[in-house]
């Protein structure tokens, strides 16, 4: 069963609270700041959709964002207390809540899953992961989740990520389109349905073409990380992309600092789940967060205690 919380009076011993003391109604003001990620890539995109789609639903409750360097930084400023809460990717979310330093943190709410590709322009000699062997690939930023999970498909597919291509490491997720484009780099790595990255390279000219891990090394690959579950691009995601894609993918958290209050969470929840169609529109191309989706995507025991007070609510969790 889920650990008992600290206090709000501890909480404010160890860090200077980031919202206002007390249990606010969904009518007074609430700022909560959340750490995204660099310009460019699907967590600055998601926090802003977030951010307005909680507005339509609860007008005083702020979500003010906070760029970063993506999620290993967003871990450190959680357990520093200097964010509410941050997007954090599954594997390095996984890592943390399993391991011996989750000290208080707790999942808050569902991102979205990202299915991993690589994608390259469409005239590109490159058809598969193993084609990337010797080149130029640009993997991510150097804080993201997205870069660890393509190192694991790299290894699990049979590719040292350091050695067997010629890893790039981006300041700015935003700017591995640009290297594609003009030969930088031969492949761009990345996470997500409606990712920013995807999304340039597919609207580029001359197009782009996606794909994933061999089905053969799937199991292999899954074996590396406890985070990755087989996902599916379907046909027709992306333009001239005319077969279903099978690879592998996890999901995305919002985690919440140690000591952020039950009425906190529990109003920040219930805005979401209200205001899935208005983050649907903000994100058309990814599927809408359910907070439900919890209940299969991580144990009981993460969950921060109002958010499994939701779900059990919802029937999505046993009392």
């Amino acid at each position: 069963m889920l650990r008992h919380w600290l206090s709000i009076t501890a909480a404010m011993a160890m860090a200077v609270p980031l919202w206002p003391v007390g249990a606010p109604r969904a009518e007074e003001p609430l700022r909560l700041v959340l750490g995204t990620a660099t310009p460019g890539g699907g967590f600055p995109a998601y926090g802003e959709a977030l951010a307005a789609a909680l507005r339509e639903v609860d007008p005083a409750l702020e979500i003010a964002r906070r760029a970063t360097t993506g999620s290993i930084e967003n871990l450190s400023l959680l357990r520093a207390g200097q964010v509410d809460l941050a997007l954090v990717q599954g594997e390095y979310a996984y890592d943390a809540l399993a391991g011996p330093e989750r000290a208080g943190l707790a999942v808050v709410a569902p991102v979205y899953a990202a299915p991993g590709l690589f994608v390259v322009p469409a005239a590109s000699p490159v058809r598969a992961v193993a084609d990337l062997r010797g080149r130029p690939v640009a993997l991510g930023t150097r804080s993201s989740g997205l870069t660890a999970m393509g190192r694991t498909v790299l290894r699990g597919a049979g590719l040292d990520p350091e050695r067997d291509i010629r890893p790039i490491l981006l300041d700015r997720a935003g700017d591995g389109p640009e290297m594609v484009r003009d030969g930088r780099a031969a492949a761009l790595w990345g996470g997500g349905l409606g990712w920013p990255g995807f999304r340039a390279m597919a609207a580029a000219p001359g197009g782009a073409r996606f794909f994933g891990p061999s089905a053969e090394t799937l199991d292999a690959i899954l074996a590396l990380s406890p985070s990755l579950r087989r996902m599916t691009v379907p046909a027709g995601t992306f333009p001239s992309q005319t077969e279903a894609i099978a690879t592998v993918g996890s999901w995305s958290f919002i985690l919440a600092r140690p000591g952020l209050a039950d009425a906190a969470v529990s109003r920040l929840v219930r805005a979401i789940d209200r205001g899935r169609d208005a983050l649907a529109r903000q994100l058309p191309h990814e599927r809408a967060s359910d907070p439900r989706d919890l209940a299969a995507a991580v144990p009981a025991a993460w969950l921060h205690p109002a958010t499994a007070a939701f779900l059990r609510e919802a029937g999505a969790l046993s009392p």
